[in-house]
């Protein structure tokens, strides 16, 4: 009963952090507004990791390394001590275990910014049509746009209506798709 609590634990609070984490990396990376409330919380609640590992990892060419790292390492956490706690013994191959629980925690990463997409797809759809000057409309589309924009180059508005956003989250959800073949293959292996 106690290792459920703490697995519930370490799966919520460590996961919501390298969400934040991710988001982070993905709204420097995309150049969103740093005066926007949501990269200001962003921005605040993981300073006090983020900071300190950029003297160690700095950027590279715009890529914020240093949180990107951190993301994977805090999904290295959770996969680790989730398999701990559930009774997973090391063998001797360690290293072997180690790769495995790397790779699964950047499988991880994929799977979180393919959902990231999706839901923030879905969430500008519905403000377009709710309210379209939403203060998250910026970042939405900041978000949405690369990937949006690849549909509606191909697919043209079908009386006024974009399909574009549609079409996004059928690719995603085969993308998941494969990302889950992926993981399961990795885990079979490891």
């Amino acid at each position: 009963m106690s290792s459920q609590i703490l697995v519930f634990l370490i799966d919520t609070v460590l996961g919501l952090l390298s969400l934040a984490l991710l988001l982070r990396f993905y709204m420097q990376l995309l150049r969103a507004s740093y005066y926007n409330p949501l990269s200001k919380f962003l921005v605040a609640i993981t300073n006090f990791i983020v900071l300190p590992v950029r003297r160690v990892i700095p950027s590279w060419k715009g890529f914020d390394l240093a949180t990107l790292a951190l993301a994977w390492f805090t999904q290295f956490i959770i996969l680790a001590g989730v398999n701990i706690l559930q009774g997973y013994e090391f063998d001797s191959s360690a290293g072997s275990t180690f790769i495995g629980f790397g790779l699964l925690a950047l499988i991880e990463l994929i799977r979180m910014t393919l959902y990231i997409i999706m839901i923030m797809i879905i969430v500008q759809a519905i403000l377009s049509w709710i309210n379209p000057y939403s203060p998250l409309a910026p970042i939405l589309d900041s978000f949405t746009r690369p990937v949006l924009g690849v549909f509606q180059r191909r697919i043209p508005p079908i009386a006024n209506v974009d399909l574009s956003p549609l079409f996004a989250i059928i690719v995603v959800q085969l993308l998941l798709m494969v990302v889950a073949g992926v993981q399961q293959e990795i885990s079979v292996m490891f």
